[in-house]
């Protein structure tokens, strides 16, 4: 250890978010979280040594702050590059636009989308009964316990959450909890959930993607369907010529021009319009919700 080495756990986890300052939030929550439960894990297991001293002892297997760092940034930036799918997108003109053809984020986030209201169903359902159970329990014996198990269930979900978005969208979320800290008292743990800002963000996020998810499955669903409807309305309108689903002869334009044989390339190509549009518009719902959920589900860099 230096001179200025860190003489708690405290200390080196302090250390260590300063060494990590400017990296995202998410990889800083599980480098701080991986820290955290080695440290207090070999305290806890030379009960005769103080944090000083153990500290001192494992500073060449685990490392000092700066080091542990270096290793957290050079980890991420293999992981990234190997999951880096390599593929060429022209970054100008109509290439760019209908490029995104190319993309696969623009698939996932599209899916993601019409997911979003069946997960909007299930984490406001969750979160609502829960919050309602837990207040009308509280004068209970069972209604703390409860308390704390249904927030136990809540960081589990945020973390499936986190995963789902990753896949999804690419963008880097945790893939450890916070840390629960030192051992404390029951009492004192209830207290510090209710102190923690994540503990009401992380509600709010399960209960406001009810509405987002409606939205989102409507906007995928209308503008696939649209596109869809457009691309293929000349093959709609021979079914209705020679009357597959219906009398021959039948027609779905009004007024009978728009069916000709003049406009219907051109509906073909606002289908295609319409879908290149969507799955760009998917595109960035993806991205602004991946940092909306980064803003609700993760720590702060701060202490």
């Amino acid at each position: 250890m230096t001179r200025n080495a860190p003489r708690s756990i405290d200390q080196y986890l302090k250390a260590l978010r300063e060494e990590l300052a400017g990296e995202d939030t998410a990889l800083i929550q599980d480098a701080l979280y991986d820290a955290e439960e080695y440290l207090r894990a070999e305290v806890a297991a030379h009960p005769d040594k103080s944090e000083s001293d153990v500290l001192e002892l494992i500073a060449s297997t685990y490392g000092a702050p700066d080091e542990v760092a270096s290793a957290y940034r050079d980890t991420e930036a293999k992981v990234k590059a190997a999951m880096t799918t390599p593929r060429k997108i022209p970054s100008g003109g109509a290439g760019a636009f209908f490029g995104v053809f190319l993309d696969p984020r623009a698939y996932t986030s599209l899916f993601f989308m019409l997911l979003s209201l069946a997960t909007g169903i299930i984490y406001f359902t969750f979160a609502v009964t829960g919050l309602s159970l837990s207040a009308g329990l509280a004068v209970l014996v069972i209604g703390i316990p409860f308390f704390l198990l249904f927030m136990a269930l809540t960081r589990v979900i945020s973390l499936a959450e986190g995963r789902l978005i990753e896949a999804m969208t690419g963008e880097r979320m945790p893939r450890r909890p916070v840390h629960r800290g030192e051992a404390a008292g029951f009492w004192a743990r209830v207290s510090l959930m209710l102190k923690d800002r994540r503990t009401w963000t992380t509600l709010a996020y399960l209960i406001l993607m009810l509405p987002l998810g409606i939205v989102y499955f409507v906007i995928a669903v209308v503008g696939v369907s649209l596109s869809l409807a457009l691309i293929f309305s000349p093959l709609i309108d021979m079914a209705g010529y020679y009357g597959w689903f219906g009398q021959p002869g039948d027609t779905y334009w009004n007024p009978a021009w728009l069916g000709s044989a003049f406009m219907q390339p051109l509906w073909i190509l606002a289908g295609v319009l319409v879908l290149t549009l969507l799955m760009h518009l998917a595109r960035g719902i993806g991205r602004l919700h991946a940092r909306y959920a980064k803003a609700l589900l993760v720590a702060p860099t701060a202490p």
